[in-house]
C-alpha cells in the first residue's frame, strides 16, 4: 500500500509530467546539434507542455511536496494530537519525533486511501494510458481532495476567507477555489486537533495537581512532583488502552 499511495501524492497537483506521446515526439532542436543553446518552446502542441516545461513543473511539484502532504490531508490533525499527548504525558522525547511523525504519516495514508485510489483511478491511469490529457487529469486529481478538504471545512472557516477573497458564492462544489479551501481546511483541522488536545490534557492535569497537592501536605515541596506524577500518568495511559482509543477518536471523525 505505502508504495502505491507515494506516487499518488504528487498526482493531484497535476502538473503531471512526461507524457508518452509528447517524449516520443520531441525532436532536438537545431541550435543543440549545431553547438548552440537550446531554444525552449512553452507549447509542444495538443495544449500540452513541452519537455523542458514539463521538467521545470516535475522539479517545483517535487520541492512542494511536503507542503501539499502537510496542508491538504489529515496529516495536520494527526501530528498535532500525537504532539499534544506527548507533552500531556510531560514526556519531551518519548515517544520520539521520529516515531511520532512516522505514525502520523501512515495514519494519514490510512485515512486518504480512498482518495488516492479515486485519484488513480480517474486520473492517473488514464492519463499514463493516454485516454486524457494532461488538463483533464489536473481535474480528476482534485476534485477528490477538494471534496474531502470540504467535507471536514467549518462553513464558518470558508465564509471567512470567501469574505477576505471577496468571493459572494460558488455555483457548486467544483467550482471552489484551492487558495480559498486549503486555508479553510487548515484552520478547522487545527481547530479540532486542539479541542482533542484539551480533551487528552484534562486527566493527565487532574494527576498532576493531586500529585502536587499530596506531597505539599506531606511537607516534600524540594521534590519535583513530575517525577511522581509522571509514571502514574504512564500507568494510567496504558490501562486505558490510551493509543487505541485515541487513533480510534481520530478515524471515526473521518469516516
Amino acid at each position: 500500500m505505502f508504495k502505491r499511495c507515494l506516487p499518488l501524492l504528487f498526482i493531484f497537483v497535476a502538473c503531471a509530467a512526461f507524457a508518452p506521446d509528447v517524449l516520443a515526439q520531441q525532436a532536438v532542436p537545431d541550435s543543440l546539434s549545431q553547438g548552440g543553446f537550446p531554444s525552449i518552446s512553452v507549447s509542444a502542441g495538443d495544449n500540452d507542455y513541452s519537455v523542458p516545461i514539463q521538467i521545470l513543473l516535475l522539479v517545483t511539484v517535487l520541492s512542494l511536496a511536503p507542503a501539499i502532504v502537510i496542508l491538504m490531508t489529515s496529516f495536520t490533525r494527526l501530528v498535532v494530537v500525537l504532539g499534544i499527548l506527548r507533552q500531556a504525558l510531560g514526556m519531551q522525547q518519548s515517544p520520539p519525533s521520529q516515531v511520532m511523525i512516522g505514525l502520523a504519516l501512515f495514519l494519514t495514508l490510512f485515512v486518504m486511501f480512498p482518495v488516492f485510489e479515486q485519484v488513480n483511478d480517474n486520473a492517473l491511469q488514464p492519463f499514463l494510458e493516454g485516454t486524457i490529457g494532461q488538463k483533464e487529469a489536473t481535474e480528476n486529481a482534485i476534485r477528490p481532495f477538494r471534496h474531502f478538504m470540504l467535507a471536514q471545512t467549518r462553513d464558518k472557516d470558508l465564509a471567512l476567507f470567501m469574505d477576505l477573497g471577496k468571493i459572494d458564492a460558488f455555483d457548486n462544489e467544483d467550482s471552489v477555489p484551492l487558495h480559498v479551501l486549503v486555508p479553510a481546511f487548515v484552520i478547522s483541522e487545527l481547530r479540532i486537533a486542539f479541542q482533542i488536545g484539551f480533551l487528552i490534557f484534562l486527566p493527565f492535569l487532574v494527576v498532576d495537581l493531586i500529585v502536587a497537592s499530596v506531597l505539599m501536605s506531606m511537607g516534600m515541596m524540594m521534590l519535583p512532583p513530575i517525577m511522581i506524577s509522571m509514571p502514574i500518568k504512564l500507568l494510567l495511559f496504558v490501562l486505558s488502552d490510551g493509543w487505541f482509543l485515541l487513533v480510534e477518536s481520530i478515524m471515526a471523525a473521518y469516516r
